[in-house]
């Protein structure tokens, strides 16, 4: 930046971007491909001697993630902004949602620091949107990735990931066989839309998630009569709640356990779901809890079949929450 020129003045807060379901490009050549990440989504502002975390919903959990720390003294007195994805592995060095919950839920300074040496994190930086004194919300997209590079952000817990420039095909595939959620296309001539929707990112899944609404459970059978036995959930529409199924499976003890404590405080007696109902037995919870589930297709009434239960989305609006169908890319 030219020295006579006057800065831009650095956002106090920027909503993330968000990506469409889709299918790979028709054209892939004018597009930059990469790795779909399972974990939680991560706005970085990073000022001379601070460094400050936001969610997806502008939530900031600033401490939360300590290994971090290390992360503002490497970048220093300059002043950034990144977007990127926290992610937690498991023991076979997969992305684990199920792995990050503990970390998510971390209650003290004493719960973070214990979870960085039990469950440690990669914050995986996928963009810039404010370095040298600029925005750059209206760059290219192609260009803040050549800016992120010159950063030079490389450490123990944070990355800057490869991105492969027109060829989503190979990468998808190598997803898929390293068991992987999928991948992001993002149009390289596209600016980034804080907050919004947009169809020059698009997400393209090896595997079938949503983010559900618990509105409430069925009571528990024999051994666990004071636990739940599924979660009841559904998904916004124009008529309000729709119910889609019970999710059953993917709890272990330590989940039941503070699921049923939330749920507990949740309680109301009025079904918060409109059209079909659940069983009659179901116990009912204001809705404002968010999980994610894994499924294998949705059934031709809108229930989700096999769904397993991958964790809470503490960063995602209930308000939000929509049944998510694929759509064509923009040049299909």
């Amino acid at each position: 930046m030219n020295s006579t020129e006057a800065a831009d003045p650095m956002p106090t807060s920027i909503r993330p971007m968000a990506a469409t379901p889709s299918a790979l490009p028709a054209q892939e050549s004018g597009w930059g491909f990469e790795i779909k990440w399972d974990g939680v989504r991560v706005v970085t502002h990073a000022t001379p001697g601070r460094l400050r975390l936001f969610g997806r919903d502008g939530q900031e959990f600033t401490g939360r993630y300590p290994e971090l720390d290390a992360l503002g003294e490497q970048i220093g007195t300059r002043r950034v902004i990144l977007d990127g994805e926290i992610v937690a592995f498991d023991d076979e060095g997969q992305p684990s949602f199920q792995r990050l919950q503990p970390r998510i839920h971390a209650a003290s300074e004493a719960d973070a620091r214990h979870g960085s040496r039990t469950a440690p994190v990669i914050y995986v930086i996928f963009d810039v949107l404010y370095a040298g004194g600029r925005s750059l919300l209206r760059h290219r997209y192609e260009d803040r990735r050549h800016q992120l590079t010159d950063l030079g952000l490389a450490g123990p817990h944070w990355q800057v990931p490869t991105v492969d420039i027109g060829e989503g095909s190979p990468l998808l595939e190598a997803t898929r066989a390293q068991g992987l959620e999928g991948v992001i296309a993002k149009r390289l001539d596209s600016p980034y839309r804080p907050g919004r929707r947009s169809r020059d990112w698009l997400k393209i899944k090896n595997v079938h998630r949503q983010e559900v609404v618990i509105g409430g459970w069925t009571p528990g059978q024999g051994s666990r009569a004071d636990d739940f036995g599924a979660l009841l959930v559904g998904y916004r529409d124009s008529g309000g709640l729709r119910y889609a199924g019970k999710v059953g499976t993917g709890f272990d003890l330590a989940t039941r356990r503070m699921l049923r404590s939330e749920l507990d405080a949740l309680h109301t007696r009025d079904s918060p779901f409109t059209g079909r109902q659940p069983q009659r037995d179901a116990v009912f919870a204001e809705p404002r809890l968010v999980c994610e589930v894994e499924f294998a297709q949705w059934t031709s009434d809108g229930t989700l079949r096999h769904p397993t239960y991958q964790g809470l989305r503490r960063d995602k609006d209930p308000q939000e929450v929509v049944r998510e169908e694929p759509l064509p890319p923009p040049d299909a």
